[in-house]
């Protein structure tokens, strides 16, 4: 994040939204053409599937796709 910073200044660097099938959420946006960084998921830090949706799709903004595991069922 560092590098970002210091090559476009301060602001919204990524927003992150959690989605409850992230599979399928990427299967879809694959196949409305969107372009995305990350075709498969990858575990982050905390063990939570996360993808990213390349920024040509939404004005420049980095979205990531986050399904969180240890969630409880409501």
């Amino acid at each position: 994040m560092r590098k970002f910073i210091e090559k476009k200044g301060e602001g919204v660097h990524h927003i992150s939204l959690e989605v409850d099938d992230i599979e399928a959420e990427l299967a879809e946006l694959k196949a409305r053409g969107v372009q995305l960084i990350n075709e498969k998921p990858y575990l982050n830090a905390h063990r939570n599937p996360v993808a990213f949706v390349s920024r040509k799709n939404t004005r420049g903004v980095l979205v990531e796709l986050i399904q969180y595991m240890d969630k409880k069922k409501e």
